[in-house]
């Protein structure tokens, strides 16, 4: 199905102060409390503010001073050194293909002034078009596992298959938003081609919007035209339909293939995403105050790329903080030093009113299990809280992001359904205070067949579509069944009763014949 309804409004900078707001319900597949389902969180609760002024400031003046004295190094594009040079940065040559660059302080945020606070990432099924940015909360699945697991066949490399199930688990879920992008890595094909496959699997298997390929610039180019081929050129032209997730090298590099993707997808007026990934103690300061600064610097750097090549591309400032384990090396996640962290670049975000990625349902647990939920839950409220506006791995993340848990993926989804109700916050009026309640039967009479509790019985609670609620009596004699036992048992319902969304048969086709002449065009690589 292409869209093309010439009512969907255009891309562009949306007023900082006033950005519009859609809100359109949509029937779920699977799940309780309907009434919540949204294609994305209109937050209701504020966003907490962790650190004072001054705390903000010197982190602001630290990252000024990191990109000032030390400099980001730029590898392998020319193009991109140029743009910056142009800019005023003052570029060093290291070797034939490699630069250091610094930039006057202020330099980077004058050039994000262009940068949208707010946009629009259009899906093929408009009902299910999503806004990032201001109070606007999209939260999508894990990326980037190489391996899968579940609870029959163990841990194991992914494939076509795999991915295309734990999409449409995705698509199935009433409490996701976003498809995603490499959902797992579909390790049957060779690596210069699958992306192809993954995009189309996004394309086939959902009808929410979905990232695109970033590990080379071609890749990159033919996600984009695939979007092409789906949406039509005129309308790819003029909206944001597809994003790039992009991770800086840390500590403070940018590689030529991140930074030539980069300038594709803004070429192209596409969205971006800017992640330094940092490892607390290996790739940036142990100290979670260095690693915000750090943070800082490099993503609104890699974002002041996206608006040199088109000022006004739509471009999310991004924070993956992690800590370590100092006895062995090893990443740790769901840890309280990085969630205070992501309270803190929800400020700097609002500072320079941009939108946000960060945090997400993360854990080291090997196994769906009690450490993998408290994990999670640490990470995720993090997001939640520091006002995050894209929140990748919000659903299957497991293994410190080596595995994709089928079992975790629905888990983690029914705990997306609870933080819908979550940041729908309270309402008080006359009707929620419920004052009639309690008169109309008066002291020491129960409230269960009072006009207020038959009205509200419904939609006042939200309620778990995996939890197991009843007397422990119960619970044991229907075999004493765990939350991930539920939940294998829950995906595999799911994708028994999947039902693909429709497509228009000549739009698939011909994204078919584009793969098969794409994949024509040269032999298998396999690294």
């Amino acid at each position: 199905m292409t869209v093309s309804d010439p009512k969907l409004a255009p891309r562009g900078r949306r007023s900082r102060r006033d950005a519009g707001k859609t809100k359109t319900a949509r029937t779920a597949t699977i799940g309780q409390n309907l009434h919540l389902r949204v294609p994305y969180i209109t937050r209701r609760i504020r966003p907490y503010d962790l650190m004072d002024e001054e705390g903000l400031i010197r982190i602001e003046t630290t990252a000024d001073r990191i990109l000032a004295e030390i400099g980001i190094e730029f590898r392998e594009d020319p193009t991109t050194v140029d743009l910056f040079r142009q800019a005023g940065g003052q570029v060093s040559q290291l070797s034939q293909d490699a630069w250091n660059i610094k930039f006057e302080p202020g330099m980077i945020r004058e050039i994000l002034r262009s940068a949208p606070a707010r946009f629009t990432q259009h899906a093929r099924n408009p009902a299910n078009t999503v806004e990032i940015g201001g109070d606007a909360m999209v939260f999508a699945p894990s990326y980037g596992s190489p391996f899968v697991m579940d609870l029959d066949k163990g841990r194991r490399y992914g494939t076509i298959e795999d991915f295309e199930n734990l999409i449409k688990l995705a698509q199935s879920s009433p409490w996701l938003h976003h498809s995603g992008g490499t959902i797992c890595e579909p390790t049957d094909i060779a690596v210069n081609k699958r992306h192809l496959d993954m995009v189309y699997a996004h394309m086939r298997y959902s009808d929410r919007p979905f990232l695109g390929s970033i590990t080379a610039p071609d890749r990159a180019a033919d996600s984009i035209e695939m979007c092409r081929i789906l949406f039509g050129s005129d309308f790819v032209d003029s909206h944001c339909v597809i994003m790039g997730n992009f991770n800086t090298t840390s500590p403070l590099v940018l590689d030529g293939a991140t930074t030539a993707g980069i300038r594709t997808y803004a070429q192209a007026g596409q969205g971006s995403i800017h992640l330094p990934f940092l490892l607390g103690g290996a790739v940036s300061p142990l100290t979670m105050a260095g690693s915000i600064a750090q943070c800082l610097a490099e993503s609104m750097t890699s974002c002041a790329l996206a608006q040199l090549v088109r000022p006004g591309a739509p471009t999310v400032l991004a924070g993956f903080l992690s800590s370590m384990s100092l006895r062995t090396g090893s990443p740790t996640f769901g840890t309280p030093e990085p969630a205070l962290g992501s309270l803190v670049m929800g400020q700097l975000a609002r500072r320079l009113e941009m939108p946000l990625r960060c945090a997400g349902n993360f854990s080291t647990s090997k196994l769906p299990d009690g450490q993998a939920m408290q994990q999670s839950m640490m990470s995720m409220m993090s997001a939640v809280q520091g006002g995050a506006n894209f929140i990748l791995h919000s659903a299957g993340f497991l293994d410190g992001l080596l595995s994709m848990s089928y079992e975790k993926l629905v888990m983690d989804a029914d705990m997306c359904g609870a933080m819908h109700a979550y940041l729908n916050g309270i309402d008080v009026n006359d009707d929620t205070l419920g004052f009639d309640a309690l008169a109309q039967n008066g002291p020491g009479e129960h409230l269960f067949g009072t006009d207020h509790t038959l009205r509200h019985y419904k939609t006042a609670y939200w309620d778990s579509g995996l939890n197991d609620d009843q007397p422990f009596e119960s619970w044991e004699e229907q075999g004493s069944v765990d939350s991930a036992q539920r939940a294998n048992q829950r995906w595999k319902d799911t994708l028994a009763a999947y039902e693909a969304p429709p497509m228009d048969v000549a739009t698939d086709e011909a994204l078919k014949a584009f793969i098969t002449d794409k994949k024509a065009s040269m032999p298998d690589a396999w690294y």
